[in-house]
């Protein structure tokens, strides 16, 4: 694989004093379409217990993973759900939701799931809110001989032969494609992801050995480690090469076709305009985005 460029997530608090790490570029220049990556991960239930009370959102999509522990799921539109270990849920916003992420109270192993942003393009980001998600259904996963399981949770995937894993949950904005691959003690996988224009890795746990690293002093190929908290943006042209560490490897792969439009964010709002944005918050203070029902 070829490295382009890379971030390390940074500790940060949202919510109700709850303790994430996020990577964001909200200047739209690094890894559109996508906007931003929230991780949370603790046993510690004081890191996570004062949840996401109801707040709204407008022009982007939020799609999250749960691996462990699990969320409840409220929003303006009637949608109450479970969120838990290894289901995923897409809200494609649009003109505005107003929703809420509450621990939920039988989880007591503690919690581990991402929140990933993805913009919308202008002409869609007014359009009524869609809402999805894969609690009742399954998430494909493919395995390879070399010890990789890749876990399909948006988009379609090829992988260990198969030409194509579908995920339950299509149709996210930029062609937004997500997967979980988990890699066993020195595992390796291959995949070719050509047909996307932007591919990125969120390395979440263990180690990654990047064997075709080249060293600019040296003019050799060594090998270089990454470890768990970075964002890589790599060479989507490029054959991705992965091989996990001794500890093994779990990483979120993002893929999509950036959308290449100017954007303007406040707090939960992403609009093309500042005009826009204001509009946004005269909506959501005069209560046109609706309520959570009781």
């Amino acid at each position: 694989m070829r490295v382009i460029n890379q971030f390390p997530a940074r500790p940060a608090m949202d919510g109700d004093g709850v303790n994430i790490r996020r990577v964001a570029d909200f200047d739209n220049t690094k890894f559109d379409p996508f906007l931003m990556l929230d991780e949370i991960k603790s046993d510690d239930k004081q890191d996570f217990i004062g949840g996401f009370p109801p707040h709204p959102h407008r022009g982007i999509e939020t799609f999250t993973y749960i691996r462990k522990g699990g969320f409840e799921h409220r929003d303006q539109l009637g949608n109450v759900k479970a969120i838990r270990a290894k289901d995923v849920q897409w809200m494609s916003t649009g003109s505005g939701v107003i929703h809420s992420e509450m621990p939920l109270a039988d989880a007591d192993e503690g919690l581990h799931g991402f929140q990933i942003w993805v913009n919308m393009p202008a002409n869609q980001k007014m359009r009524p809110a869609r809402y999805e998600d894969s609690s009742n259904t399954t998430n494909p996963e493919s395995t390879n001989d070399k010890g990789a399981v890749l876990r399909a949770l948006a988009g379609n995937w090829a992988f260990a032969g198969q030409t194509s894993i579908s995920a339950p949950i299509q149709d996210l904005a930029g062609k937004a494609a997500i997967a979980d691959l988990m890699l066993s003690p020195d595992a390796v996988a291959e995949l070719q992801l050509g047909r996307h224009e932007f591919v990125g890795l969120y390395l979440y746990e263990g180690t990654l050995i990047d064997k075709s690293h080249h060293d600019q002093d040296s003019h050799k190929h060594i090998d270089k480690s990454y470890a768990a908290g970075q964002y890589l943006i790599l060479d989507s042209q490029e054959l991705l090469e992965l091989k996990a560490g001794a500890d093994g490897a779990g990483l979120l792969l993002l893929a999509g076709q950036p959308i290449k439009e100017k954007i303007v964010h406040m707090g939960p709002f992403v609009m093309n305009t500042q005009a826009e944005i204001k509009q946004a918050v005269e909506d959501y203070q005069g209560g046109r985005f609706g309520q959570i029902p009781l």
